[in-house]
């Protein structure tokens, strides 16, 4: 699992974090430090019993911004669990944290959940900001275990080339793909990099989010909809 970085972002140890310097607060701005933020969400998901196999973490030259990933151990053996987080100094984006899963086999994000919080920086949202991950966090073995089940569905799920062809222009009729990635997810349904010759939903999940390259990250309500459609078909067997 890497960390996608873009407009001069960098990646950086955790412990750098600590040494990036965070504004004066001011009536309608009151910034929180980027040290503070994944300290509290590495404390919390440890606290709930989440062990962090992997984590990394992106700054801009200035200090501003803060991307970064930390990735669950799974008992699961092809796909983690992740948890996104990125904060800004500059006004730029709000507070957010995200959750979602990453296939091995080629790196992309599917988020779960656009954001699972997303707050302005405010002097409340620095009260709350405690309790707010402990309320996100505390219910994620839940999600973990329905997201397993739904995985588990895709596998068991037979798929026919007519089907695939169904889902993948349903998912260009619903944006979730554009014209130009039409070919791309049919050549890897019928062509797969990475995953086995199961034909099934699973292996048609997986070519979607092989095809879009990272592109679900910058979309994450994108899976939502691709999970809707493949759910129904998976639903109808």
């Amino acid at each position: 699992m890497t960390l996608m970085l873009h407009k001069g972002a960098e990646e950086v140890p955790f412990e750098k974090l600590r040494l990036s310097k965070t504004p004066e607060a001011t009536k309608s701005h009151v910034p929180i430090s980027h040290y503070r933020l994944v300290d509290m969400m590495r404390h919390t998901l440890s606290y709930y019993g989440h062990e962090i196999s992997e984590e990394h973490h992106g700054l801009t030259p200035d200090g501003n911004r803060y991307f970064g990933v930390l990735s669950l151990t799974s008992k699961y053996g092809d796909y983690t669990d992740l948890v996104g987080l990125r904060n800004s100094h500059d006004k730029q984006f709000p507070i957010g944290i995200s959750m979602g899963a990453c296939v091995f086999v080629c790196d992309n994000l599917s988020f779960v959940a656009e954001h699972v919080i997303k707050r302005k920086h405010t002097l409340n949202a620095l009260r709350d900001l405690p309790g707010l991950v402990a309320q996100t966090v505390e219910p994620l073995a839940d999600a973990r275990e329905a997201q397993q089940r739904t995985f588990d569905r895709y596998k068991n799920t037979h798929v026919s080339d007519r089907t695939a062809d169904f889902i993948i222009m349903e998912a260009y009729r619903q944006s979730i793909i554009n014209v130009q990635r039409i070919a791309d997810v049919h050549k890897e349904w019928r062509e797969p990099t990475h995953v086995d010759s199961e034909v099934n939903a699973w292996r048609l999940f997986n070519a979607f989010t092989y095809a879009l390259e990272g592109r679900i990250a910058e979309n994450p309500a994108s899976t939502q909809n691709l999970h809707r459609i493949i759910d129904g078909v998976c639903h109808a067997h």
